[in-house]
C-alpha cells in the first residue's frame, strides 16, 4: 500500500467549504474508509456565499450546503462532519483561527491531517485559487507546527487544559508540488456519487462528470494501464 500504514488511522480533513473534500480528494477518502480508517471532516465555513443568486439569503444557502455535505460524507463513509461558524469568503489565517484549529486537532487526536496547499495560487491557467483555500491550508500548517504538539502553546479561555497532541502526517491536496500520487481508479465512481450530492454547486450530469474525469486518466507506471490519480504533498514528521 502506498500509504505504508500498518495500523488503522484516525484521519481529520480540514478544509474551507462544503464540497472541498469531495472535489479535492474524494476518491482517496473513499479508499481510506474502505480500508477501515476513520475519516472525519472539519469545515471552516458553511458555504454561505456559494451561489450567483443576487437575492441569496446566506443562512438558506448554508442550510442547503450543509445538508449536501452530510449526504456526500455519508456516500464516502465519513464518520463525522463538523462545521465551524466562519463566513464563506472571509477566512484569514490569523492567531484567533489558528487557536481554534489547534483546539479542534487536540480534541480530535488524529494521526493524519488532510488540508490543502496554501502556496497554490494558480491551480490552472484559467483559475485563481480561492483565498479561503489558501487561508485554510496556511492556518492548518501553522497550527500543526509547532503548536499542536507543544504543551507550551496554551489556548485562551480554556476551561480545562487540552493536552498537546502529536500529528504523524499531513497530506496537502490541491497542490502544485506533489510528492505522492495515489491510483484511486477503483473509488472514482464513489467520488462521483459524492459530488452529485452537491447539486447546488453542480451543473453536470453523472455522464458528464464521468467523461471529465476519464479525460484526466494517465498511464500508471507500475501497471501500464490507464488510471485516475489524486496527488498530495505528504509530510511525515520524523518522530514517526
Amino acid at each position: 500500500m502506498p500509504e505504508g500504514w500498518k495500523t488503522r488511522k484516525k484521519i481529520l480533513v480540514i478544509l474551507a467549504h462544503p464540497d472541498d473534500p469531495e472535489f479535492f480528494c474524494g476518491a482517496t477518502i473513499a479508499r481510506w474508509t474502505a480500508m477501515g480508517h476513520e475519516v472525519s471532516y472539519c469545515l471552516l465555513s458553511k458555504g454561505q456565499r456559494g451561489t450567483q443568486d443576487a437575492d441569496n439569503d446566506p443562512m438558506v444557502t448554508a442550510g442547503i450546503r450543509m445538508e449536501e455535505q452530510l449526504n456526500a460524507a455519508g456516500v464516502l463513509g465519513v464518520s463525522n462532519v463538523r462545521f465551524l461558524d466562519h463566513m464563506d469568503g472571509d477566512l484569514v489565517a490569523d492567531l484567533r483561527l489558528r487557536n481554534e484549529i489547534i483546539k479542534v486537532i487536540r480534541e480530535s487526536k488524529p494521526e493524519i491531517v488532510v488540508s490543502c496547499d496554501p502556496t497554490n495560487l494558480f491551480p490552472a491557467d484559467n483559475r485563481i485559487n480561492h483565498p479561503d483555500h489558501r487561508a485554510t491550508g496556511q492556518v492548518v500548517l501553522d497550527a500543526i507546527f509547532p503548536a499542536v504538539g507543544n504543551p507550551g502553546y496554551l489556548l485562551d479561555n480554556e476551561e480545562e487544559k487540552i493536552p498537546a497532541h502529536q500529528v504523524e502526517e499531513i497530506w496537502l491536496s490541491l497542490t502544485g508540488q506533489p510528492n505522492l500520487a495515489l491510483n484511486v481508479t477503483e473509488t472514482l465512481e464513489i467520488k462521483i456519487d459524492a459530488l452529485l450530492c452537491h447539486q447546488s454547486q453542480l451543473r453536470f450530469t453523472r455522464d458528464e462528470l464521468k467523461a471529465n474525469y476519464r479525460s484526466q486518466f494517465e498511464k500508471d507506471p507500475s501497471t501500464g494501464e490507464p488510471a485516475f490519480f489524486e496527488r498530495f504533498r505528504r509530510i511525515k514528521f520524523t518522530a514517526y
